[in-house]
């Protein structure tokens, strides 16, 4: 499993590298008030994505606070004694062997 694991790693590696090295023709981009911006596609798609990832990243910082904050919460209201395990009933206990 750890073989086709790394196998599927590789194709998905020299699929993005196939990409990467068949798109490198110049590109323009024009942004607002006449600005423009030219390179590669391969960039102008990895700056894309990063761009993408950043946005998500951080629309997702407040609900990971919150969430963080909630469960500080919870665990400061119980008491230390409740987050320890109880004691095994003596049923649960292995039999002991008795003699040797």
């Amino acid at each position: 499993m750890k073989y086709l694991l790394w196998l599927l790693k590789a194709a998905i590696f020299f699929t993005l590298f196939a990409f990467a090295l068949n798109n490198q023709q110049d590109t323009t981009v024009h942004f607002f008030f006449g600005t423009r911006w030219n390179a590669p596609l391969v960039l102008i798609v990895l700056a894309a994505f990063t761009l993408g990832v950043a946005v998500g990243v951080l629309g997702m910082v407040p609900r990971w606070w919150r969430h963080r904050s909630a469960v500080r919460r919870i665990q400061a209201e119980q008491p230390a004694a409740a987050v320890a395990a109880p004691p095994a009933p003596e049923s649960a206990l292995p039999p002991t062997i008795h003699g040797i």
